[in-house]
């Protein structure tokens, strides 16, 4: 089995490229089995990142409303498409800004029906840390304390949002990482009593609700040393009996599967011997969500199956 948990399209998320059947086509012809679509939740205007206002449904409608909706038809529409060739899960990757954010994907899981989401940290007292350098510092400047006190504070938001939304899947554990210097982004954990903690804490806590953690090797394809999360955490997490799930957290078809060869050397650095693929399965008339163990071994194999791939048409 070959799959990812975390997708975007350019179709309907502005920093991403590539159509939402240019993204499930290209996964069917690099041989995967199962593709979790992802897209990140509407918000109001205050909290558009930057592009999101010129998006042509926007313009239309005045709103990301309309894009999400838009989302969920036409993956919804692809998935009967191409039932047959891959499992394609539909899903959202959810924000944790304000109060208005909270609302807006307990309405969106009232309204919908998804297969699982992702619970995502991509703020730090409202400012967003992974966009910007600048806003990265910003976010800093808020908090106080440095690097130190950032993470801080990071990873307490953090279990803000595993409390009150308990997410299947937990995204790019350590985020924070990707904008602090360099000596620093790479540096472990550990170093940092009260940030371990807090790590340790917020693991623990994904482990009594049977959360899962994904290894993401966006951080990978942006120049860190290891994936999110990092060894340490890994070993932690494994430690504890937690399962992993793996993600390219793809913006587009280039990234499909990128840097999984070596997000498996880091899994299994981490003592890690199996990942587990989600899919959709039917019984008694209704689909539900299942997990399965695949042995790193099993993935690998996947892999040097995959084509050499051209972009498909849109």
């Amino acid at each position: 089995m070959l799959w990812t948990t975390h997708s975007h399209s350019g179709q309907f998320c502005t920093h991403a490229t590539s159509t939402l059947r240019q993204i499930i086509t290209t996964a069917i012809s690099r041989g995967l089995t199962t593709i979790c679509l992802t897209e990140h939740i509407p918000r109001h205007p205050p909290e558009f990142y930057p592009g999101e206002e010129s998006h042509p449904l926007v313009l239309n409608h005045g709103t990301l409303f309309a894009v999400f909706d838009a989302y969920y038809a036409e993956a919804s529409r692809l998935r009967s498409e191409f039932a047959s060739q891959i499992n394609v899960l539909i899903g959202f990757e959810g924000e944790w800004i304000s109060e208005a954010t909270v609302q807006i994907m307990r309405d969106l899981r009232a309204r919908y029906e998804f297969d699982l989401f992702l619970g995502s940290n991509h703020h730090v007292a409202g400012v967003p840390i992974d966009f910007t350098d600048e806003e990265f510092v910003r976010a800093g400047e808020v908090v106080g304390r440095g690097y130190e006190g950032l993470a801080e504070r990071f990873f307490d938001e953090q279990l803000e949002m595993l409390e009150t939304l308990r997410p299947p899947v937990v995204a790019h554990f350590d985020l924070v990482r990707l904008k602090a210097e360099v000596g620093v982004r790479d540096r472990d954990w550990r170093g940092w009593k009260g940030v371990w903690e807090r790590v340790e804490r917020n693991l623990r806590f994904v482990r009594g609700y049977g959360g899962v953690l994904e290894v993401n090797t966006a951080a990978l394809r942006k120049g860190l040393e290891d994936v999110y999360p990092r060894r340490e955490i890994l070993e932690a997490w494994n430690g504890m009996g937690g399962r992993c799930t793996l993600s390219d957290d793809s913006h587009g078809v280039d990234q499909i599967c990128t840097n999984y060869e070596k997000a498996l050397g880091c899994v299994e650095r981490a003592g890690i011997e199996e990942l587990w693929c989600p899919f959709r399965e039917e019984a008694d008339g209704k689909w539900g969500l299942r997990w399965r163990a695949v042995k790193l071994e099993e993935i690998r194999g996947r892999l040097k199956l995959q084509p050499l791939s051209t972009v498909p048409p849109a």
